[in-house]
């Protein structure tokens, strides 16, 4: 376990990427503060990573709501005394045809992966200025890049989340870091969230090929261990087997 210590705040952190975040960063000596809406899962997973020898506190968290976000940090600190780290994980993916007209979808698709983001970056980003150092990671998609049908939506806010992210990162002065990290088709529950009959067949097929959760977070452990003038601004991270 290295000794590097460094505060970890996380979103969307029941299950999936954040989960396998929240333990790998954990192995590597980093405390972790967990935030999701199933504290029960939370709770779980903070207990087994303290068996384990790690740091960890959870709360619980809706990033579509500014002040929860800005509550979230605020126990980081509480809790471990500063914030260095920031991963913005939380997301939602309930593809459909444009045509279908789910605009429900669409609103909870842009609150949680766009709104939660700049969340995220509102309520952190003047305490790491405070510190004069930080670094946010941003989780998109390598639909950030590409996009696929009845994806458009969920695309379009990925491709929201590169650009935040390069701004953030243009704007950062130097003392702050920014990574975007884009997974290919990553084992997840992502796909649960699929309303549309036919998005959700076509997503299984779309799926056989999946990187562990555990691929990502690592990804991410590396963005994190590299010196403070090293800026990994973007990863992407896909299956050796597949083509998208």
């Amino acid at each position: 376990m290295t000794q590097t210590g460094k505060v970890v705040a996380i979103t969307g952190a029941s299950s999936g990427i954040g989960e396998a975040t929240a333990r790998r960063l954990a192995a590597d000596g980093h405390r972790v503060l967990l935030g999701a809406r199933r504290t029960d899962r939370l709770e779980g997973l903070v207990e087994q990573i303290v068996a384990e020898g790690g740091t960890a506190a959870f709360r619980a968290l809706d990033v579509t709501d500014a002040q929860d976000v800005r509550a979230f940090v605020d126990a980081a600190r509480a809790e471990f005394g500063r914030i260095d780290v920031l991963v913005n994980n939380a997301g939602v993916m309930p593809l459909s045809p444009l045509e279908a007209l789910k605009t429900e979808e669409w609103d909870r698709m842009i609150d949680v992966n766009v709104r939660g983001v700049l969340h995220g970056i509102a309520a952190a980003l003047p305490a790491m200025r405070a510190q004069g150092a930080g670094h946010i990671v941003n989780i998109a998609s390598v639909g950030a890049y590409e996009v696929s049908p009845t994806a458009a939506v969920y695309c379009a806010t990925k491709f929201v989340v590169r650009a935040i992210s390069e701004g953030l990162r243009q704007e950062s002065g130097g003392d702050l870091r920014v990574t975007l990290v884009s997974p290919g088709v990553t084992e997840s529950e992502l796909a649960d969230s699929i309303s549309d009959p036919a998005a959700r067949e076509a997503m299984k097929a779309y799926r056989a090929v999946a990187l562990p959760a555990s691929a990502i977070a690592d990804a991410i452990a590396y963005a994190l261990s590299q010196p403070p003038g090293v800026d990994v601004n973007e990863v992407i991270v896909r299956p050796t087997a597949s083509a998208q």
